[in-house]
């Protein structure tokens, strides 16, 4: 599975931005797909899940009420939308394909294929 993340860019605090993560030599419908990201000069962390049915989500705290994440199944699309970004959402995104233990969906090590990243910086 490759997998192709886009839509990152420069927005003002307040802003919105929509990430896509496009698969190909794959299906995507039978795997859990996820988002990271990794702010400058941190770890990679845990954003958001979203189960292979499409029927569960989970997200960071920091996220919960201004981040969604949706799959379109039909177009081996994942997408991150992002609104009321802050500067502390800077980072690069990454989206992921695996099929994690329900306990386990934020830990990186689970999942199998990645994106190249995408650049979000938001400036106050």
């Amino acid at each position: 599975v490759q997998l192709q993340a886009s839509g990152g860019g420069l927005v003002q605090a307040g802003g919105s931005l929509r990430l896509s993560c496009a698969a190909s030599g794959s299906t995507l419908s039978s795997y859990t797909m996820a988002w990271f990201r990794q702010p400058p000069g941190k770890e990679r962390e845990f954003v958001s899940v979203i189960r292979s049915s499409g029927g569960s989500t989970y997200y960071r705290d920091s996220v919960k009420g201004r981040f969604t994440i949706s799959r379109d199944n039909a177009k081996n699309t994942v997408y991150l939308q992002m609104n009321s970004l802050k500067p502390e959402d800077t980072a690069v995104y990454y989206c992921a394909a695996g099929r994690p233990i329900m306990s386990a969906m934020s830990s990186d090590s689970m999942y199998y294929y990645w994106g190249q990243g995408t650049l979000v910086t938001v400036s106050s």
